[in-house]
C-alpha cells in the first residue's frame, strides 16, 4: 500500500544548521575579504597621495546609494509581502493529500520570519550591489551647473541633458525594477496563500485583496511608464536614428514627439483604469485600456512614423531634415570645441612651384623639419643609451621642446626607465625586482632636426641621434652628469614600463641597499610609497600580492616603505575617476625636475544634437605603444585638467587648464579642492603642455565633416573630407589604419611665427588627393587655437598615400631601397610630415635601414625623401633633397648633420652598424676591395641616372646607363660563390632603371 507523502519538507537537525550557518558565514567572508583588503590598500594609496577626501567622498556616496537602493527595492517587496500575508483568505480548501500547494505553504509558514525578512533583504541586497555603480550620476545631479546654452527644441539648459536627465533615467529604471520584482513577490505569495486558486477543469479564483494588490502594482507599474513616455521627448535630441546626424529628425520632431504625448497621456488612462479596476469584480476595464495601450504603441508609436519616414521624408531628404541638421552641426562645433572662436578656416593656395629664393628665406620651418621619427627610434635609443639591461625605453618615444642657450628646439625625449622585465634570470630574484632595481636613471634627449653625421659621411657610423643626457655618475664629487637639459633628481621610480611594486626605505645607519650606478648604492628619500613597517600593513600586502617574503624579510624595517600603482596614466586615473585619460603621457623636465604630463577629459554621452562619436575608432591609428581607448560613445569633450606626475615621489597635481567647462565645475563641487586653478600653473610648467593627441585625433574627425556649414550640402557629402591611411605602414589586406598627427615645430600659417605644434593632413572623401591641413598651436600664447588651410576644389594637390607610391616608385629610389633591402637591411620609412611652405605643401619622409637578421639591430637614419610639386628629392641629407627638388642653394636655411647638439654625447655603439652608405654584406662576410668598389660605383651610376633624368639630358642618361650596367658586372664578378647559402644570388644585381620622361 502506498504512504501518504509527509506534510512539508524535511526540517534539517540543530547541527546541520549550524553547519550551514558556518558555511554561509566563510562564503561571505572570502566574497567581502578581498574586497574590504582592497578597500583598506586603497585608503592607505589615497592616504600616499593626498587625496583620502577623494576616496571617502566616493566610498560615502557609494554606500548612500547602496542603501537608497536597498532600502527602495527590498522595501518595497517587504511591504508587498506584508500585504499579501495580511490579505490571505482565512479558509484555504485543498485540492488533495497530494497538493504541492499545501506543502511549500506549510513549509512557508513554518518559517515566516526567516523567509519574510530574508527574501527581501536579499533582493535589495543585490539591487543595492548593482546600483551603487551609479554613484558618479547622482554626484553630478548633486553639484549640477548651468552650461548657459540652451537646447533648440524644448529650450532647458544643457546643464539639464548632462546632470539631472540622466538621474531621472537612474531613479525610474529603479523603481521598475522595484515595482515588477514586487508584483511577482505578491503573485507567489497569493498563490502560496490561496488567495489566487485555479481549478480542475480550468477555472479559477482571485481573492478580492489579491486582485487590488495586484492591479494597483500593475496601475503603478503602466504610471511609470507614462514617466517614461516623459522623458523619451528629451533623449530623443540625442537619438542615433538618421544616419547622417545625431539628434531629433524630421519625422521624430513630426511623428515620433506627438506619439510620445499621445502615448503619455493613454499610459495616465490605462494607469486609472487599473486604479479603478481594482475595487471592481472584473478586470474588463484594466484589460481594455492595456490592449488600447499595446494597439496605440504600435500604430502611434512605430507604426505612423514608419509611414511617415518612408513616403513624406525620404523622398525630400535633404529638405525636410535641413533644420534638424543645422541644429546637429551647431551642437557639434559646440560640444567638441569647433566653434568660431577656436577655428579658423584659410584659403590656401596648394601652389606646385615656388621660387628658389622663398625657400632659401625660410627661416622658420625648413630649418626646424623634423628628422626624427619618435614611433621608431625606441630601438635606437635602447641599443645606444640603455646603459643597463634592466633599464627601457617605451616603445613609443615623445616630443617636446626646450630653451637651450636662447635657442627653442624640438626634442625627442624619454626617461630612461626601470624595466624589471629586462632582467637576466640570475637577476629575477625576488629581492633583486623588489628591493635592488627599483628606479630608473635618467632623462635622454636629442634634437628632433638633425643627427650626428650623414651615413655616407661617416662610414657607416651616421644617421644616428645627438643625445643630450642628464643622468646618475659614479663621481662622488659630481653625482649627476648634467645635458644640456639639466635635471636635479634623475631617479625615475614612477613610469610607463615599471609593473612591479618596489620596497625602498632603511633603517637609521643600515647601508643602501638599492642600485644606483656601479659604485654606488641608494636609499629612497622621497614621500612617496605606503609605510609597511607594521606587522598589519605587512600582513595586508602579504595577502594582497600572494607574496609572504613581504612577512619574512628581514630587510622590511620600520621605516620601510612600499610603491605601488606607478603607472603615471594609472595614478591620474585612480585620484580623478571621473576624467578620461589621454593613452600617451609624456616626460618633461620642469624646474629640475622630471616629471609625468598627463591630459584629462571630461565627456558627455548626451550632448543635445551633438554627433554621437566612439572614441576608439576616433583615437586608433598606427602609433605603436600608446594604451587604447574604450570604444564608448561620446557627444562631449574638453581637456579641462593636466596633471602632474612626479617621476621620483610620484605626487599627483592637477590644474584646471579649461575653467569654463561646466563639467569640471561639476565635479570640483563633488570633489573640492582637487583640481587646482589655472592662476598656479607656473610658466615653465605651462611651456611644456602640449595639445594633446587624443582630442585632435576626435577634432579632426568632426573636422572632417562639420566644417560644412549649408545644411543641404552636408546632407551630399559632397564636401566632406577623410582622414588618410598612413601611407608609411603596409595593413597587409587590411583596412588601413589612420596616419597619426604629427607635433612639429613650424611657422604658424596665420603669423608665420615658429610654434610647436601638432599637425594632420586632411584628403578628399574616399580620394586621395589633399582637402585641407590642419594645425593646432601648444605655444602658451596661442594654445588651442586650430587653424584650418583648406586647398582649392578644383586642383588636385598629391596626398599622402600618393606621395608615398611616387616615392617608391621613382626609379632612383626603388632601385636603391631594392639593393638595400637585397643585402639583408630592413628599410623602415619614418613619419611622412605634410608642411606648408611657399604657398604649397612640402612633404618629407626620412628612411631608416637596419640589419634585418640581427636581434640587437636598430634603426640609423639612412635618406631623407622630399616631395613638392611632384618633384621627388632623395638624398643622405634634407639639404641635398631640397635641391634636388628646387636647385642648388635649396637646403642653405636647413639644420646640417651634427649641427646642433655638439654639447651632447656621441653614441656608443653596442652592435656593428653599416660600415658604408651602401648596405653591409651578406652574412656578415669581410667585403673584398673589389666589391666595396663595385658597390660604390653603383651608388655613383645611380646618382648620375637621377640627376640626368631631371635635367633631361639623354646623352648624359644613356652614358650613365652604361656604368651602371659596367659597375653592375663588376659587382657580380666580385660577389662571393659558393661556400654559404647567405651570398646573393645573381638575381641580386641591382635593377636597371627605367628611363622616364
Amino acid at each position: 500500500m502506498a504512504m501518504r507523502p509527509p506534510v512539508g519538507l524535511p526540517r534539517l537537525s540543530k547541527r546541520s544548521r549550524i553547519l550551514l550557518v558556518i558555511g554561509v558565514l566563510l562564503l561571505l567572508g572570502l566574497v567581502s575579504g578581498s574586497r574590504l583588503l582592497d578597500t583598506y590598500i586603497d585608503w592607505l594609496w589615497f592616504g600616499e597621495v593626498g587625496y583620502r577626501s577623494v576616496f571617502g567622498t566616493i566610498i560615502f556616496t557609494r554606500l548612500a546609494v547602496f542603501a537608497a537602493v536597498g532600502v527602495l527595492v527590498g522595501g518595497l517587496v517587504a511591504l508587498n509581502l506584508v500585504i499579501a500575508y495580511r490579505t490571505r483568505p482565512v479558509f484555504v480548501p485543498v485540492s488533495g493529500p497530494d497538493d504541492p500547494v499545501s506543502r511549500y505553504r506549510s513549509f512557508v509558514v513554518s518559517r515566516l520570519r526567516l523567509l519574510g525578512v530574508g527574501i527581501p533583504l536579499l533582493v535589495g541586497l543585490v539591487a543595492a550591489v548593482a546600483g551603487q555603480g551609479e554613484w558618479q550620476v547622482t554626484q553630478l545631479f548633486l553639484n549640477a551647473t548651468d552650461f548657459n546654452v540652451t537646447d533648440p527644441e524644448f529650450g532647458h539648459d544643457i546643464g539639464f541633458y548632462a546632470f539631472q536627465l540622466p538621474f531621472y533615467r537612474w531613479l525610474l529604471s529603479w523603481a521598475f525594477v522595484a515595482v515588477a520584482v514586487s508584483f511577482f513577490g505578491a503573485l507567489v505569495a497569493h498563490y502560496l496563500f490561496g488567495g489566487i486558486r485555479f481549478g480542475s477543469r480550468g477555472g479559477g479564483q482571485l481573492a478580492v485583496p489579491a486582485r487590488v494588490q495586484l492591479a494597483v502594482l500593475a496601475g503603478v507599474f503602466v504610471l511609470l511608464k507614462a514617466v517614461a513616455y516623459f522623458l523619451d521627448r528629451y533623449e530623443l535630441l540625442s537619438s542615433g536614428g538618421s544616419e547622417r546626424f545625431t539628434g531629433a529628425s524630421y519625422t521624430d520632431l513630426h511623428a515620433v514627439l506627438p506619439a510620445k504625448l499621445i502615448l503619455l497621456c493613454i499610459a495616465v488612462f490605462c494607469a486609472i483604469a487599473f486604479f479603478v479596476g481594482a475595487f471592481l469584480r472584473n478586470l474588463q476595464l484594466p484589460a481594455i485600456a492595456a490592449v488600447l495601450l499595446l494597439l496605440s504603441s504600435i500604430l502611434v508609436g512605430a507604426a505612423w512614423p514608419a509611414v511617415l519616414e518612408q513616403f513624406s521624408v525620404k523622398p525630400n531628404a535633404n529638405e525636410k531634415e535641413a533644420a534638424s541638421i543645422e541644429r546637429n552641426i551647431a551642437a557639434t562645433r559646440q560640444a567638441f570645441g569647433l566653434t568660431e572662436d577656436k577655428v579658423t578656416y584659410e584659403p590656401y593656395a596648394g601652389k606646385s612651384d615656388v621660387s628658389l629664393a622663398e625657400i632659401k628665406e625660410d627661416k622658420v620651418t625648413v630649418p626646424n623639419v623634423r628628422l626624427l621619427d619618435p614611433n621608431a627610434l625606441s630601438q635606437t635609443f635602447t641599443q645606444l643609451q640603455q646603459r643597463k639591461n634592466f633599464y627601457g625605453f617605451p616603445a613609443k618615444l615623445d616630443i617636446d621642446r626646450y630653451t637651450v642657450n636662447g635657442r627653442t628646439q624640438d626634442y625627442i625625449v624619454a626617461a630612461r626607465e626601470i624595466n624589471t622585465g629586462g632582467l637576466a634570470e640570475n637577476q629575477r630574484d625576488w629581492i633583486n625586482r623588489h628591493l635592488v632595481y627599483t628606479h630608473g636613471n635618467g632623462f635622454v634627449a636629442a634634437p628632433a632636426n638633425t643627427v650626428n653625421s650623414a651615413l655616407k659621411d661617416a662610414g657607416g657610423e651616421g644617421g644616428y641621434p645627438v643625445f643630450t643626457v642628464s643622468e646618475l655618475t659614479e663621481n662622488k664629487d659630481n653625482p649627476v652628469s648634467q645635458g644640456d637639459i639639466k635635471v636635479d633628481q634623475p631617479r625615475v621610480y614612477y613610469g610607463e614600463l615599471v609593473t612591479d611594486y618596489a620596497i625602498v626605505g632603511a633603517q637609521a645607519g643600515e647601508a643602501p641597499r638599492e642600485y644606483d650606478t656601479e659604485k654606488t648604492s641608494y636609499t629612497y628619500t622621497g614621500k612617496g610609497g605606503v609605510p609597511i613597517g607594521g606587522w598589519f600593513n605587512r600582513l595586508a600586502f602579504a595577502a594582497s600580492y600572494g607574496e609572504r617574503n613581504l612577512l619574512f624579510s628581514d630587510a622590511i624595517g620600520d621605516n620601510s616603505k612600499i610603491i605601488f600603482e606607478r603607472d603615471p596614466r594609472d595614478r591620474v586615473s585612480k585620484v580623478a575617476p571621473w576624467l578620461t585619460v589621454d593613452g600617451d603621457p609624456y616626460p618633461a623636465v620642469v624646474d629640475g625636475r622630471i616629471v609625468w604630463i598627463v591630459d584629462g577629459y571630461t565627456t558627455l554621452d548626451n550632448y543635445p544634437y551633438a554627433q554621437r562619436t566612439p572614441l576608439g575608432e576616433a583615437t586608433t591609428d598606427t602609433l605603436a605603444g600608446v594604451r587604447k581607448q574604450p570604444n564608448r560613445q561620446i557627444s562631449y569633450i574638453r581637456n579641462s585638467v593636466k596633471a602632474v606626475v612626479d617621476a621620483y615621489d610620484g605626487s599627483v597635481s592637477m590644474y584646471a587648464v579649461d575653467e569654463r567647462d561646466p563639467v569640471l565645475k561639476a565635479w570640483m563641487g563633488v570633489f573640492p579642492g582637487v583640481v587646482k586653478p589655472a592662476s598656479e600653473i607656473s610658466p615653465s610648467l605651462r611651456s611644456h603642455f602640449r595639445y594633446p593627441e587624443d582630442l585632435f585625433k576626435v577634432q579632426r574627425e568632426l573636422l572632417s565633416k562639420y566644417h560644412v556649414s549649408n545644411p543641404k550640402e552636408f546632407y551630399s557629402t559632397v564636401s566632406f573630407w577623410d582622414v588618410p591611411s598612413d601611407p608609411t605602414v603596409d595593413g597587409q589586406g587590411q583596412q588601413p589604419a589612420q596616419q597619426p598627427p604629427y607635433y612639429v615645430l613650424a611657422g604658424n600659417p596665420r603669423t608665420g611665427k615658429v610654434e610647436f605644434q601638432l599637425t594632420s593632413a586632411l584628403v578628399s572623401l574616399r580620394r586621395e588627393f589633399m582637402s585641407a591641413y590642419v594645425t593646432v598651436s601648444s605655444d602658451p600664447e596661442n594654445y588651442g587655437r586650430i587653424t584650418v588651410l583648406q586647398l582649392p576644389s578644383d586642383t588636385q594637390t598629391k596626398g599622402p598615400q600618393q606621395v608615398q607610391t611616387q616615392f617608391v616608385s621613382s626609379s632612383n629610389v626603388s632601385s636603391e631601397l631594392n639593393l638595400l633591402r637585397q643585402q639583408q637591411t630592413r628599410v623602415q620609412y619614418g613619419n611622412l610630415l605634410t608642411l606648408p611652405v611657399g604657398g604649397g605643401l612640402l612633404y618629407v619622409e626620412p628612411v631608416y635601414i637596419e640589419r634585418s637578421q640581427q636581434a640587437s639591430s636598430f634603426p640609423q637614419l639612412a635618406r631623407v625623401l622630399v616631395s613638392f610639386g611632384g618633384k621627388v628629392g632623395y638624398a643622405a641629407t634634407l639639404a641635398e633633397a631640397l635641391e634636388q627638388v628646387f636647385g642648388a642653394g635649396a637646403g642653405s636655411s636647413t639644420t646640417n648633420p651634427g649641427q646642433q647638439g655638439q654639447q651632447g654625447q656621441q653614441p656608443t655603439t653596442t652592435t656593428q652598424p653599416p660600415n658604408t652608405s651602401t648596405p653591409p654584406p651578406p652574412g656578415g662576410q669581410q667585403v673584398s676591395p673589389e666589391l666595396g668598389k663595385a658597390v660604390q660605383d653603383i651608388s655613383a651610376a645611380l646618382e648620375k641616372v637621377r640627376k640626368a633624368q631631371q635635367a633631361g639630358d639623354f646623352a648624359a642618361l644613356g652614358q650613365a646607363y652604361k656604368e651602371l650596367d659596367e659597375a653592375t658586372k663588376r659587382f657580380e664578378q666580385a660577389r662571393p660563390q659558393g661556400g654559404g647559402g647567405s651570398s646573393p644570388s645573381p638575381s641580386a644585381a641591382p635593377p636597371t632603371p627605367t628611363p622616364t620622361r
